[in-house]
């Protein structure tokens, strides 16, 4: 009987929790979104988002949907390898690696994001929008875009 690798631990931050209300007859009807990251702090980064009458259970979901759509990001020891842009919808955010002993210089939602994923040096800007959602998603495309020199070699070698 073989013994199953142990899954590595996952760390979800709960990013944005909004608060919606509808006008109906009685009054107001309260529901609740939350934005939340999971990632393995070894290069793999979800982001997840759940919508649910009551607060625990909006996290809960949106804890399951980010680590489900778990991604493998492209590092280079504890930083990225390549200065990036990251665009969607309205956020627009800077990625540059740092030297060692700079830490994560980032304002809240791209910070979580980067701490999931691992990332100890690293400086940002976000260039547009400052909605929580956007700079996820955007810093998320960012990261996608990141290649490592043996994957940039490759490619050009094929051309």
């Amino acid at each position: 009987m073989a013994i199953e690798p142990e899954p590595p631990e996952i760390f979800d931050k709960v990013v944005h929790i909004n608060r919606c209300a509808k006008v109906v007859k009685g009054g107001r009807r309260f529901s609740f979104s939350s934005l939340v990251v999971s990632g393995d702090r070894n290069g793999r980064v979800g982001v997840g988002l759940g919508k649910a009458k009551e607060v625990p259970e909006a996290i809960r979901k949106g804890t399951e949907m980010a680590r489900k759509n778990l991604v493998l990001i492209q590092l280079r020891e504890d930083t990225i390898p390549h200065l990036v842009v990251g665009v969607s919808d309205g956020g627009k955010v800077l990625l540059r690696p740092a030297s060692p002993g700079t830490g994560i210089i980032a304002g809240g939602s791209v910070r979580a994001v980067l701490e999931a994923v691992g990332i100890k040096n690293v400086l940002t800007k976000s260039l547009r929008s400052n909605n929580q959602r956007a700079m996820i998603n955007a810093t998320m495309a960012g990261l996608k875009k990141l290649r490592s020199k043996q994957q940039i070699a490759h490619l050009r070698s094929a051309e």
